[in-house]
């Protein structure tokens, strides 16, 4: 006799909640509708239903662990048929209404009134119109309801007819008889196509379909501190409903465009400023410039090395819907001269003198041995 709780593959300690889920995978996969005429594949599902009916009842489950059977005398498959004790409202929830999902107990109109489809379009920005926000013209290709025809699809003067194969319900219905009982099919009708109307004369303009091609050119206001990858939603811009149903939505997908002296992490900009070797040492305020055009100061502490970061508190990018600024960093660069004067040469040359560091190759200059000359 086979063990009922490897049949379900689960534990003995499995709650009851475990085994109806089990049991419901398992139906999922070895279901007779889903492996027709397949004889190993019903007897393990009689099994499965079988092992389920006990497992499932508490006291049956009971006297199984105790007895090995919910009967001292009994094999616990006999008497069952495979199926018998099944709770069939088990079944008709995990399929949906019925065995392979194919009856369903919600009414189908074809004439509801459906929303359009939701449209997705890329579009570019400079950093800077992410800054200030900008109002955009946007040419969109979408289709909507055809004037000649109204949105019917017929001729004008004439009007769609009830499908008379499915009488306007858009599917049809077969029944068929299996050992389980009867199973009925829904599937859409192949006169109308699921519309539950005919249209004998079609309209010259949109060819019967109700809806026509346009383009046409929308005014879009993008908001100041956009990012890249943002999705900016347009109510009721998308494709035309069916049926006299909503349209649906313009979604816009933005991608801001790389600047050449900012680079942004967030509502934070990065940018650099240029430091002379004194400026570094001494100290000093450094104007730099900020996104917008604008001059803003910074205070550029004594002994500032090369690398070193400034920052200047609330000029970066506005954060989105908001009244708040993100922050400007500031990267220093030194700047080595290439090019010196005699007395910026010999300035250089005392400094490094007196900080007792060796500078040069060794070698004297041009202007070096011509003071040799004179000595």
């Amino acid at each position: 006799m086979e063990d009922l709780y490897k049949i379900l593959e689960v534990d003995r300690s499995a709650s009851q909640a475990d085994i109806k889920k089990a049991y419901h995978k398992l139906v999922k996969l070895y279901h007779p509708d889903l492996h027709p005429g397949d004889k190993e594949n019903e007897e393990k599902f009689k099994k499965i239903n079988a092992a389920y009916t006990v497992l499932s009842d508490p006291e049956k489950r009971s006297r199984y662990d105790q007895f090995g059977t919910t009967n001292p005398n009994a094999d616990p498959f006999s008497g069952m048929g495979g199926f018998g004790g099944v709770d069939f409202g088990d079944l008709f929830d995990l399929f949906g209404g019925g065995f392979g999902g194919f009856h369903s107990r919600q009414s189908y109109n074809p004439n509801a009134a459906r929303r359009g489809n939701d449209i997705e379009m890329l579009v570019r920005v400079s950093l800077l119109e992410a800054f200030t926000g900008v109002t955009r013209n946007i040419d969109v290709m979408k289709s909507e309801n055809c004037s000649h025809c109204n949105g019917t699809g017929a001729k004008p003067g004439t009007k769609p007819e009830t499908c008379p194969k499915c009488k306007g319900r858009g599917q049809v219905q077969q029944t068929q008889r299996s050992f389980l009982g009867s199973f009925t099919t829904i599937t859409t009708c192949p006169d109308c196509h699921g519309t539950g109307q005919i249209i004998r004369e079609k309209c010259g303009e949109c060819g019967g379909t109700g809806h026509i091609r346009k383009k046409k050119t929308l005014e879009v206001k993008i908001p100041a501190g956009v990012e890249r990858n943002m999705r900016l939603r347009i109510p009721d811009a998308g494709e035309a409903g069916i049926n006299g149903g909503q349209a649906g939505d313009l979604y816009l997908i933005i991608d801001v465009e790389i600047d050449p002296k900012f680079e942004r992490q967030g509502a934070d900009l990065h940018t650099s400023v240029v430091l002379t070797y004194p400026q570094a040492v001494l100290g000093t305020e450094a104007e730099i410039k900020t996104l917008d055009g604008k001059s803003a100061k910074i205070s550029v502490p004594a002994g500032t090395n090369h690398g070193q970061i400034l920052k200047i508190k609330g000029k970066g990018m506005p954060k989105i819907n908001t009244k708040t600024f993100g922050d400007l960093y500031a990267h220093v660069f030194i700047d080595v001269p290439t090019k010196l004067t005699d007395k910026q040469r010999e300035l250089i040359k005392s400094l490094a003198e007196e900080m007792k560091t060796p500078v040069g190759n060794g070698e004297k200059g041009f202007f070096d041995k011509f003071k040799d000359l004179f000595k």
